[in-house]
């Protein structure tokens, strides 16, 4: 039977600008008539190409109202000539998983159906994103494009289909056969990835003979349960203790889904309580990743760099080689040094994913990481919460080896040793006044044409540079200004300011501090930077704008 398609009239909502991690509002905000329908035609519209006879993958972290997109997104996607549509199963699909999905079906994109490490529930967040065909998040040229359509739109298209169960994997096909919907297993396509990446074989191995190491992985209620289970305890053979809250929930149980020191308290005082050796967490859709052991916290700076210092531990960079590193411009200099003496190229993006995906596809970049807990690499062109775990247990499995005592902290000490320490940490201030941060931030920016400022020196430090910082893509040519206000010392001390857009309403600032010594590695962060972050809130008058003496979160 022929498809009935019918228009449906509408008009435009203000704010339907996605971020660099889509469009992220409140719940209540999705679920007014026509809103989510209006954001998803104009993704259809903004697809290069057209919609027409294109497959699309869809899925997300399971969040409260997933269900409802769902069905939205496969009536529009019917009613907008796509011919296919492959879900995961039960609506659960990592961000990792469907940008490897998109990559190994030839998928024209995906829509993904999350808001990340936000929190969920009928009163939080909901978030929908697309990615184009490389499995990477939309570049600037197609959110513009989605957003220009949001301005103008006034009908949007839907097929009249029978319910679709998205519990049942298999295939149903409608219209005499012009529209296909495949529901498939969210994680068998992402484990055969990861067998492919890592010696499994030697990971086992490494847990056989460390009898006395520990594992915990914490997925927080998110997307990575499934994942996490399968691989931790089917595949390397842990016991089920060894994950925890891994069933999927549309609310992530009450929590806040993102993997730091405050909200993944649960995991990091078992961890200290337990004498847990190796402890990891992920948020609501997969793509970030803590790691930490008793006694022992893995700075995300840190974590990237020590896995491009140790690649060739891992087969598939024995295999492919090691064509660049990359870090967000936030990120601290560590990775930096690893880049300099293994003789590669290494690269300084904004935040946002999609800038380390376009050296990806252009065969420059292996390694790149966000001190936003995320971190990856070019088999995928999403960050990746799993991938970076068992990047770091391949290295312990493989320096086992000639160290039979090997821990995260020995790792880290030899790190130091060789490259020096990058002393890192970001302050957020979360959901403070839009109108105090953009007042403190227009109060920074002023030092930039003072030009006493530069060259100023307080106390030790001395003021090489401020700027905004800008990036010119070199595969793309685009320029992406106004990524964060740098001020850079002479002696490669940073502090940077951010507001970020990936929270639902009000304004994140974040604070970042970088300090570097070669010798004194083993210091207290806190210790080591203070002198830097009570200069940093004397410079940004901080306080006063905000009312904020202390942040929501320190990592």
């Amino acid at each position: 039977m022929t498809l009935v398609i019918t228009a449906i009239p509408t008009n435009p909502f203000e704010g339907q600008k996605p971020g660099t991690s889509g469009l992220r509002k409140r719940v209540k905000v999705f679920q007014q008539p026509h809103y989510t329908e209006n954001f998803v035609q104009c993704i259809l519209s903004s697809i290069p190409g057209g919609s027409s006879g294109a497959t699309l993958v869809v899925g997300g972290d399971g969040r409260y109202f997933s269900k409802d997109a769902i069905k939205i997104i496969i009536e529009l996607a019917a009613g907008n000539g796509v011919t296919k549509v492959i879900i995961g199963k039960d609506g659960i699909l990592s961000t990792p998983a469907a940008s490897n999905l998109i990559r190994k079906r030839g998928a024209t994109g995906g829509i993904l159906l999350t808001a990340s490490h936000n929190p969920g529930g009928p009163e939080n967040d909901f978030g929908i994103k697309y990615n184009i065909s490389n499995g990477g998040p939309a570049p600037e040229g197609i959110t513009d494009a989605i957003f220009a359509e949001s301005l103008k739109i006034s009908l949007y298209s839907v097929a009249s289909l029978p319910a679709i169960d998205v519990s049942e994997i298999g295939t149903q096909t409608f219209g005499d056969g012009t529209f296909v919907v495949e529901v498939v297993d969210s994680v068998d396509d992402y484990v055969t990835l990861m067998k492919e990446i890592y010696d499994f074989e030697s990971i086992k191995g490494f847990f056989k003979a460390r009898k006395d190491f520990t594992v915990l992985f914490d997925s927080m209620h998110g997307v990575t349960g499934p994942y996490a289970k399968r691989i931790l305890v089917d595949e390397l053979g842990l016991p089920k203790t060894s994950v925890m809250n891994f069933v999927p929930l549309e609310d992530f149980g009450g929590g806040h889904p993102d993997p730091n020191l405050t909200y993944a308290h649960e995991l990091v005082e078992r961890v200290e309580k337990e004498g847990v050796s190796f402890g990891a967490a992920s948020d609501g859709d997969g793509d970030r990743n803590m790691i930490i052991g008793k006694g022992c916290f893995v700075n995300p700076s840190d974590s990237v760099a020590v896995i491009a210092a140790n690649a060739f531990d891992i087969p598939y960079f024995k295999h492919t080689g090691l064509k660049g590193l990359a870090r967000s411009m936030p990120t601290s200099a560590s990775i930096d040094r690893v880049a300099k003496k293994l003789g590669v190229s290494v690269y300084e993006v904004p935040t946002g994913w999609k800038f380390f995906g376009n050296l990806m596809d252009a065969g420059k970049l292996s390694i790149c990481g966000e001190e936003s807990f995320g971190t990856g690499s070019d088999h995928i062109r999403e960050k990746d919460g799993i991938w970076a775990v068992l990047a770091w247990l391949s290295i312990l499995a493989v320096k086992n080896q000639t160290n039979p005592s090997v821990s995260l902290n020995s790792i880290l000490a030899d790190h130091y040793k060789e490259y020096g320490r990058n002393y890192f940490s970001r302050y957020d201030f979360e959901e403070v006044s839009s109108e105090g941060a953009n007042e403190m931030m227009k109060h920074l920016r002023s030092y930039m044409s003072d030009s006493n400022f530069h060259g100023a020196a307080f106390q030790q430090y001395t003021v090489a540079l401020m700027d905004d910082f800008e990036y010119t893509d070199s595969i793309d040519h685009s320029v992406s200004s106004n990524q964060g206000l740098r001020i850079i010392f002479t002696d490669g001390s940073r502090i940077i300011f951010r507001l970020s857009g990936t929270g639902s309403q009000g304004a994140t600032i974040r604070l970042y501090v970088e300090k570097y010594d070669a010798v004194e590695t083993g210091l207290e962060t806190q210790k080591a930077i203070a002198d830097l972050i009570s200069l940093a809130y004397t410079l940004s008058g901080l306080p006063a704008y905000t009312g904020r003496t202390e942040p929501t979160v320190i990592t």
